[in-house]
């Protein structure tokens, strides 16, 4: 196959490539058709596209600065659709016998698009005769992990056919056994060298299974990643890559401005850990292959290795490829389509045979699937720092000590929400006693939480100088009216504590928040009104105001709408028993009645917190020395 004539040379035998791909596609399709015969001939072509498109790379990259010609990226898509397209019916199966999924020849057999299979059992597309038998040697396969052929009748368009399957394993793990299934047709009378006509190849078969191994594989290794380190997932990645598809991967990151390399993995044993502890501690050269691939549009596959300096030099001068002793490379970005994190490589030795086409292709694919991981993982860790920094603004890490009174808090996150949500409570102290502010802003997120902590700092700033609780709140409406917060509101339940003798003497203030619940120590307990509008909406603040006297074992107990409109599996709401759950633990110190509440409040809801639960008690205890 010559490529003298250049390019157009080049698009006439792509040209002649593609009638005789057409011709083997209807010939796949005729009944009676040597199916093997036919597979064969479509490798055979397959061969030919990549040994003329190496041959093409070759000849127009010094002209196009190592960029593949279109022509190659188009019978590279052709190659990665090899499934699709293959010429005889294939099934992707689970452990079950259901479809994951079938190409585009098993839906023209069965009349069907290729997706009516998918979540369908396998066997609903045979005859009632074979199921069993075909059932069972699913399960052998699957409990051999060793290939095989069994017959059976599939409903086809055409009615029911005599066909011969061939079922390879395709391990995903212990539980995770899938299986490819290629439906050949009856078997045609011919000689010894064609007795096997209409089934499908195993070898063929073998190889897209370890294709949609590596797939699945990775796919599943990066969702779950997202709370993972970087580096771990990176490591796990080149550590699936290697055994599968090359005996050595190399993982270059950006750092800075700079493409530093992150890791190197390859055969386990002595001699290739300290080879690959040599390339880790070398970074990519300018012009080497790493280093080009990191700043071009796609991927380079150098199926046969020329220039040992590829990779850049290793101790002593020695190219690092020769010392890895590969002979073909592949070499991919590791980029999103907006943002490039780095260059994914793979070296092969000679005795494994070169890289082609396909594996560019999967690796592609693969690359960008791990730059989204790395992407959302670097988000989502961004996010958490934020979440956490804004969750400190509302939530005082220690509350201090009252003296004669005991106070606990307890707070429990939404689970179906990873954004921080409204609530906030302090403990802080005023001229005449120590002041208390509960409550919380409506919605999630970032804006919510701005105006929790708006709430929460200006309510201690106020209280440096203004005990009323009142007066706090209405300071409070006024900055959050002054901030103009995009109209979030905020409701609040703020309360000053000072000792009257004996009595501990509670003075409320309430802007549209419940009021807390005050279990006296005998046990009998009731919500105390709250009343008010909530902050930030009117400039007027309109408050409910409140005084009581607690004495020794009494209980103040305040909470946020996440506790009181907690709803179990009934429907109902937490609130209705809220009152004699904190009248049943009158008398019990303050940190066990908040550890009971939370338990009893997360059995209510079955553990789903569909908004943040605040809860903050005070006990009373004896009156300090000094107020006697």
């Amino acid at each position: 196959m010559e490529l003298d004539g250049g390019l157009p040379q080049l698009d006439s035998e792509l040209a002649g490539l593609r009638a005789r791909r057409d011709a083997l596609r209807q010939t796949a399709s005729l009944r009676g058709a040597r199916l093997r015969a036919t597979l064969e001939a479509a490798l055979a072509e397959l061969d030919a596209a990549i040994e003329l498109l190496g041959k093409a790379e070759a000849e127009v990259g010094d002209s196009r600065q190592g960029a593949p010609p279109a022509a190659w990226h188009a019978e590279r898509r052709l190659l990665r659709a090899l499934f699709a397209d293959a010429p005889v019916p294939l099934f992707q199966l689970g452990r079950d016998g259901t479809v994951r999924r079938a190409n585009r020849s098993a839906g023209d057999a069965l009349g069907m698009p290729s997706g009516y299979a998918t979540g369908k059992p396998f066997t609903a597309f045979l005859n009632h005769t074979s199921r069993a038998a075909v059932e069972t040697h699913l399960a052998t396969v699957i409990r051999t992990g060793r290939p095989g052929q069994v017959r059976g009748e599939m409903l086809t368009s055409g009615g029911a056919a005599e066909c011969e399957l061939t079922v390879a394993p395709a391990r995903l793990g212990e539980d995770e056994d899938q299986l490819i299934v290629a439906v050949g047709g009856p078997p045609v009378a011919a000689g010894p060298d064609e007795a096997a006509s209409g089934h499908a190849d195993p070898a063929l078969v073998a190889a897209m299974t370890r294709r949609v191994d590596v797939v699945t594989r990775m796919t599943r290794l990066l969702l779950g990643s997202a709370t993972g380190s970087e580096h771990v997932l990176v490591q796990e990645c080149a550590r699936l890559l290697a055994p599968e598809l090359a005996e050595w991967v190399i993982v270059d990151m950006v750092r800075g401005q700079a493409l530093r390399r992150q890791l190197v993995t390859g055969p386990q044993d002595q001699g290739s850990a300290a080879l690959a502890g040599v390339a880790a501690g070398r970074d990519p050269e300018p012009g080497s292959i790493p280093f080009l691939v990191s700043d071009a549009d796609g991927g380079q596959l150098v199926a046969h290795v020329a220039d040992a300096a590829i990779l850049g030099d290793g101790p002593g001068g020695v190219p690092l490829l020769m010392l890895l002793d590969a002979t073909s490379l592949v070499s991919v970005p590791i980029a999103d389509g907006g943002h490039r994190y780095g260059v994914l490589t793979l070296a092969r030795r000679g005795s494994r045979g070169p890289f082609g086409l396909a594996d560019l292709g999967l690796l592609e694919e693969l690359g960008a699937q791990l730059a989204l991981a790395i992407r959302a993982g670097r988000m989502l860790q961004r996010h958490t720092q934020v979440t956490d920094a804004l969750r400190s603004a509302l939530l005082p890490s220690e509350l201090p000590s009252i003296p004669g009174v005991e106070v606990a808090a307890a707070h429990l996150t939404a689970t179906e929400s990873p954004e921080v949500g409204g609530d906030f409570y302090d403990v802080y102290q005023t001229p005449d006693g120590p002041g208390v502010i509960l409550g919380e802003a409506c919605g999630r997120g970032e804006g919510v939480a701005a105006a929790s902590a708006v709430a929460r700092h200006a309510a201690r700033l106020l209280g440096r100088s203004e005990a009323d609780p009142a007066a706090v709140l209405a300071g409070v409406n006024e900055v959050l009216l002054d901030e103009e917060l995009a109209g979030r509101f905020v409701t609040a339940c703020a309360a000053r504590l000072r000792w009257r003798g004996p009595s501990l003497q509670v003075q409320l203030a309430g802007a549209g928040h419940p009021g807390p619940v005050l279990a006296v120590r005998d046990g009998h307990a009731s919500q105390l009104p709250g009343g008010g509008l909530p902050l930030g909406v009117f400039p007027a603040a309109e408050l409910g105001t409140a005084s009581h006297d607690l004495s020794t074992g009494d209980v103040l107990v305040f909470v946020t709408d996440g506790v009181a409109d907690c709803r179990g599996p009934d429907g109902n709401y937490f609130d209705d028993r809220l009152t004699g759950e904190i009248a049943a633990m009158a008398g019990q110190p303050a940190g066990q009645i908040v550890a009971r509440l939370q338990q009893l409040a997360l059995e209510f809801c079955g553990g789903e917190v569909r908004d943040d639960m605040t809860m903050l008690a005070f006990r009373v205890g004896e009156p300090p020395p000094r107020e006697r």
